[in-house]
């Protein structure tokens, strides 16, 4: 781990436990100053290693019942940027990976129901020009999900 200290780890143990923390909060549990955070923090976000804040929504909760894990192959590869690019205007794809094997990309979806999910598939992303094939697995359920433990 490239410039991480030991105090560093800490800290993002803690926000991992709650991102909201306050700074103060986190200074009194690891019993150092409140500007000791702030510039840890702050360097931790310009190294780029803390990328953000952000809520962790529960998709179920929000009406999105369906997820699938679907490759893409695509009739050039080197379509690969225009095609992500077009895949970041449908709200329901989630995630966007390159991997090798079959595929180029391997996405996520999230979708309310069964008709929903064939929507995006067929209306969506099979009208994006230059992906030949979608091979889609569905999701039952997530067992866990996680940041690397440090």
């Amino acid at each position: 781990m490239e410039n991480l200290d030991d105090f560093d780890i800490q800290i993002l143990k803690q926000l991992e436990k709650d991102g909201r923390m306050a700074y103060s909060a986190i200074a009194t549990e690891l019993g150092v100053s409140n500007t000791m955070i702030h510039q840890r923090v702050s360097r931790l976000t310009e190294q780029g290693i803390l990328t953000g804040i952000r809520p962790v929504l529960d998709e179920k909760k929000l009406g999105y019942d369906w997820g699938a894990f679907t490759g893409l192959i695509l009739e050039k590869d080197h379509d690969s940027n225009r095609i992500i690019e077009e895949l970041k205007k449908i709200p329901e794809v989630t995630e966007c990976y390159y991997i090798t094997g079959t595929y180029t990309l391997y996405i996520k979806i999230i979708a309310k129901n069964h008709t929903h999910m064939r929507e995006v598939l067929y209306e969506k992303i099979d009208n994006i020009a230059g992906i030949a094939k979608t091979d889609s697995i569905m999701e039952l359920g997530c067992a866990f999900k996680r940041n690397i433990i440090l």
